[in-house]
C-alpha cells in the first residue's frame, strides 16, 4: 500500500501538513481507518520511537512527528468511532502531587499514543486519590506516573497504597519513571513497572497490557 508507506515516510519526517493531506486521500481512497492508522500512522511512529531510542533523533524530531500523528488522527478519530473501534489500552498518566515537572511525562503520552494507546494525562501535581479515581472511571488498567524531586518519589507509594487498600492491586497496574526513579525503588513501594525512559516506558506499559 504506497499510500499508507507515504503517510508513514511524512510522520517520520514530522511533515504534519502532508499527513494530513494524504490521510483525507487515503480515506477518499475508501480505505479502513483502522489499516491507515495501523500502517501509516502508528508504523511511522513506531519507527520514530526506534530511531529515537538508540539516539538517532531527538526530542524536537519527535514532537514535529507527534504533531503529524495529531493531524491525521484528527480525521481518523471520528471513523473509528464509527466503527466502535476498540482501543488497544487506557492509561492513566500524570505527574505526581508536588512535582510541576512534565516534559518527560508529555513525551511518555506521545509515545503511548503513537503506539495506538489510549491516554489520559491528568498533567503536573497529580495527587494519589485522583490517579486512583480516574482509572477507576475509565476503565484504565494502567497507572503511569511521573517525579522528577527526589521529594516526590513517596506519592508514588501512596498511589500504589491506595490501590491495595482498595483492593485493586492486579487489576490496575502501575508504572513510575523520571530522572530519581528506578527499578530498585519501584521494587521498593510495590510498583508493577519501571521505565528508564519515553521509548522504554511505552515497552513496559504495552507488557503491562499483555500486548508485548
Amino acid at each position: 500500500m504506497e499510500i499508507l508507506q507515504q503517510i508513514a515516510n511524512k510522520l517520520e519526517q514530522g511533515d504534519h501538513e502532508a499527513v494530513f493531506t494524504l490521510t483525507q486521500q487515503a480515506i477518499d481512497d475508501g480505505m479502513p481507518a483502522t489499516q491507515i492508522l495501523n500502517d501509516g500512522l502508528i508504523a511511522g511512529m513506531d519507527v520514530v520511537g526506534e530511531k529515537f531510542r538508540v539516539h538517532e533523533i531527538f526530542l524536537p524530531d519527535v514532537l514535529l512527528a507527534a504533531k503529524a500523528m495529531h493531524a491525521g488522527m484528527e480525521l481518523l478519530k471520528p471513523l473509528l468511532i464509527k466503527d466502535d473501534v476498540p482501543v488497544l489500552g487506557k492509561v492513566v498518566i500524570g505527574s505526581v502531587q508536588g512535582d510541576l515537572h512534565d516534559i518527560g511525562k508529555n513525551l511518555v503520552g506521545i509515545m503511548l499514543e503513537g503506539a495506538g494507546l489510549e491516554v489520559i494525562d491528568l498533567g503536573a501535581d497529580v495527587a494519589p486519590e485522583r490517579f486512583v479515581g480516574t482509572a477507576v472511571e475509565h476503565g484504565a488498567p494502567v497507572i503511569g506516573m511521573s517525579a522528577l524531586l527526589t521529594t516526590t518519589m513517596p506519592v508514588m507509594g501512596q498511589v500504589v497504597k491506595l490501590l491495595e487498600e482498595r483492593e485493586l492491586a492486579g487489576r490496575i497496574r502501575t508504572i513510575i519513571g523520571g530522572a530519581p526513579v528506578s527499578w530498585e525503588f519501584a521494587d521498593q513501594i510495590g510498583a508493577d513497572s519501571y521505565g528508564f525512559d519515553a521509548a522504554n516506558a511505552v515497552v513496559r506499559v504495552k507488557a503491562l497490557l499483555g500486548l508485548e
